[in-house]
């Protein structure tokens, strides 16, 4: 049986006053997971991350929104994977729709991040999804597809179980609009199917698949009954403490 987890994406939200102010109610949020049997993590920016690991039991996830691929050099404005890993972080979120939409992230990019992850023996979380477009023109599977066969390329047997993925249709991020129970399951069973293809059904099987996109305190109750759905990525409902609480308390 697959763990539920609920990852709360911050993105480009809170300082670290705001971020100590969040905490204040963490032990609340811990207790209710665990009562729910659930994981839970954050992954705010860069300069919040010391501040929550350092302020939340080891059971919390707390998780860069990016890494580089390589250990150091010049590339301005970038972190990497032995800078993440010297604050005790060791979740990444990788392949976000904003960072392929804005800063022009590939699936190839996204698989050296991958690698590069799991040598440091860090879990990636790693994003796909679809724009409006190709959803309007059912072509869904055909995105996913090359996210999933790019992203994971030279991915060992191995290391699969140790790759959280996460659907996440771009038309539907920040827009209010979430995609049906259905939508969200028929992706998700599709992308194991896929990982049954390209590895086995066993370690297909292992494989946490989430759901992100619009995700709410009334709507993940659904999203979460469903097969191979098993968590979510969260944005807006993230970012307080009590809409945090309420998407805990409705899994």
């Amino acid at each position: 049986m697959r763990k539920k987890l609920l990852l709360g994406n911050w993105k480009m939200n809170k300082t670290i006053s705001e971020t100590k102010e969040f905490l204040k109610d963490i032990d609340e949020l811990v207790t209710l997971a665990k009562e729910k049997d659930i994981d839970i993590g954050i992954a705010p920016t860069y300069l919040c991350l010391e501040t929550i690991k350092n302020n939340v039991p080891s059971s919390v996830i707390v998780a860069s929104q990016n890494c580089h691929y390589l250990d150091s050099g010049a590339y301005t404005g970038e972190v990497s994977v032995l800078m993440l890993k010297e604050l005790g972080i060791d979740w990444s979120i990788i392949g976000h729709s904003e960072r392929r939409t804005y800063d022009n992230e590939t699936s190839q990019k996204c698989n050296l991040k991958i690698k590069k992850l799991l040598e440091n023996n860090c879990t990636p979380v790693y994003c796909v999804g679809e724009t409006l477009e190709q959803f309007e023109n059912n072509r869904t599977c055909d995105v996913v597809k090359e996210q999933i066969v790019e992203g994971l390329k030279d991915i060992k047997l191995e290391d699969l179980s140790k790759i959280v993925i996460a659907y996440e249709p771009v038309w539907s991020i920040g827009t209010g609009k979430n995609a049906s129970k259905e939508i969200a399951e028929n992706v998700c069973a599709f992308i194991r199917s896929l990982l049954v293809d390209l590895y086995n059904k066993e370690e297909a099987e292992k494989v946490r698949i989430l759901y992100g996109g619009s995700v709410k305190p009334n709507n993940i109750k659904e999203y979460m009954q469903e097969k191979d759905i098993d968590g979510a990525l969260v944005g807006g409902a993230s970012l307080k403490v009590d809409s945090y609480k309420e998407l805990i308390h409705n899994i």
